[in-house]
């Protein structure tokens, strides 16, 4: 039996996912055995039946987790977390403490923009101004946090300035660089805080 399988919406999410658990030090955790899933309906598919096809894959698992953007998702409800709360309750009616559910707010793009290092040496930018500085000069708002309100379409500009195209490997590229530790993501600090519940390294 592996240990963990994770339900995604989309390719961008597990190539970016598999880049920070090829990390596991940096997550605190120790090496585990993993597979993803791709729920073809996206965001709104892993919320309407994510929970019932990630149980499908209880026997072959020990953990399971569901993983989908806020933004696309289609919910009705306030927040992320709230949406987040709700599948918790029918992913844990058959998974129980070893079943999560994680809803990002906005969306997944938004854990990409940690560093502007790591972006930066990924996608080649080689403009004399930061990465961040050319957003902001072409209409690019930003939280206080220092990450673009609009993360996806942040990362597109950008790539369509490089005539690069946007790539779920580029995804695991920067994933591969960023500091998983220093991440303020609620969502990211909610996943990384529930695998080291599973799969803590034993002190």
């Amino acid at each position: 039996m592996k240990e963990l399988v994770l339900l995604v919406a989309d390719k961008n999410a597990q190539f970016a996912l598999q880049g920070a658990l090829e990390r596991p030090e940096a997550l605190g955790i120790r090496s585990i055995t993993f597979e993803f899933r791709v729920h073809v309906g996206r965001d709104g598919g892993a919320r309407r039946s994510g929970p019932e096809m990630l149980l499908l894959e209880k026997q072959r698992f020990s953990h399971g987790l569901l993983i989908l953007d806020f933004e696309g998702s289609g919910s009705d409800l306030q927040t992320a977390l709230d949406l987040e709360n709700q599948l918790d309750r029918r992913v844990q009616s058959g998974w129980k403490d070893c079943g999560k559910a994680i809803v990002i707010e906005p969306e997944l793009d938004a854990w990409m923009w940690g560093s502007d290092n790591a972006v930066e040496e990924t996608i080649g930018w080689q403009s004399g101004k930061s990465v961040r500085e050319w957003l902001r000069g072409n209409g690019f708002t930003f939280h206080p946090n220092e990450k673009p309100l609009r993360p996806k379409e942040a990362m597109e500009a950008v790539l369509r300035e490089l005539q690069k195209p946007r790539s779920s490997a580029l995804y695991r590229q920067i994933a591969g660089k960023i500091s998983l530790r220093r991440c303020t993501d609620p969502a990211f600090q909610r996943l990384r805080q529930q695998l080291t519940t599973w799969f803590g390294i034993a002190k």
